[in-house]
């Protein structure tokens, strides 16, 4: 089976069994995407879900949260991963919206890399979910899940993993090919002990094909001489 041939079968799987594909973190507007968004590096979406509740209380929209302290918007986030770096990082981005962007999110990926916190993942998250631009977001279950199933080959780093995806993806696939991967990866294909036989995707599964024939031939006995 050919790359080519592999993401079709993939992507029809994913079209039938999840014609629907979101973020899990909660969010009403640009405002508490960028947040949130923010929040999830190297932290859970569940996590973020119960922090971002009472951060939008006291901070309801970017001004609030541009005139805020740090060591205040610490104070609501310290549960989180990196909460000072973190506070810092949305301390900056707020400030920079509502001075360089008159309080408007950018669609542009290069516009929003500019904000604190904000890098090439993160950027591409917002603009394909807020704005459904063709740009893929690659986090660590992207880069795991698309190598396992074989759709990536040796990818070196996420800019080469990314590269590799959109290569076969058309531009309407990207940012729900991003969800599926995420949520697969969240799921089913977990970093530890993946979940090969609940899997739907091991009959074109490069990783899966591997193992089975690992196994098959882990099983033959060496004949007797």
């Amino acid at each position: 089976m050919n790359t080519r041939e592999r993401f079709n079968k993939i992507i029809k799987y994913f079209n039938e069994t999840k014609p629907i594909a979101e973020t899990e973190l909660k969010y009403h507007n640009p405002y508490e995407l960028i947040v949130a968004v923010i929040l999830s590096a190297q932290c859970t979406d569940k996590r973020v879900n119960i922090i971002t509740p009472r951060f939008f209380a006291n901070f309801p929209n970017v001004e609030t949260l541009a005139n805020a302290k740090i060591e205040e918007i610490f104070s609501f986030i310290k549960s989180c991963s990196y909460p000072n770096n973190k506070a810092k990082n949305l301390s900056g981005m707020a400030k920079m919206l509502v001075n360089k962007f008159h309080s408007k999110m950018p669609s542009d990926t290069e516009e929003l890399m500019q904000l604190p916190g904000v890098g090439r993942k993160t950027a591409h998250v917002l603009a394909s979910v807020l704005y459904h631009k063709p740009v893929m977001a690659v986090d660590t279950h992207v880069f795991r899940v698309s190598a396992r199933l074989g759709l990536t080959k040796n990818a070196k780093n996420p800019l080469d993993c990314e590269k590799q995806l959109t290569k076969y993806l058309k531009n309407d696939q990207i940012p729900i090919a991003h969800q599926w991967l995420i949520l697969h990866g969240r799921y089913v294909c977990t970093a530890k002990n993946p979940k090969c036989n609940e899997c739907g995707l091991k009959e074109w599964c490069a990783f899966y094909q591997k193992q089975l024939s690992k196994t098959e031939t882990g099983d033959r006995k060496p004949e007797k001489k």
